[in-house]
């Protein structure tokens, strides 16, 4: 059984990862909290506990770049887990993600051929 100090939001959102300021991969938010989201990506280097940003665009209402700065609790082959703890974010942007998320989940019809591995 999973302990979550906040519920996690399920979703689909492209994302670009940054490593030291660089742009090195792209993914799609999986799902967030508060405390972090879980990115589905075919990108590789990654260690626990290092430092990433992830970029994104929420569509609607500004259409305005948001950067999240987090480091990594766990990775797998689909992808990677990201933390917010400690990290200087902007909680409005954290915010801003998960009543997206919320209102735009998952379609049900969605097969999953689409989706990155």
């Amino acid at each position: 059984m999973e302990h979550r100090q906040s519920p996690r939001i399920e979703g689909q959102l492209p994302i670009l990862v940054y490593k030291k300021g660089l742009p090195v991969g792209t993914g799609q938010i999986q799902d967030a909290s508060r405390r972090g989201v879980f990115i589905k990506t075919d990108y590789r280097d990654v260690r626990l506990n290092q430092p990433l940003q992830l970029a994104f665009r929420l569509p609607e209402p500004t259409d305005s770049q948001r950067t999240l700065t987090g480091h990594v609790v766990r990775h797998s082959e689909h992808g990677f887990g990201l933390d917010f703890d400690g990290a200087d974010n902007d909680h409005q942007a954290i915010f801003e993600l998960i009543l997206w998320l919320n209102g735009h989940g998952p379609d049900p019809t969605d097969t999953g051929r689409n989706h990155l591995h």
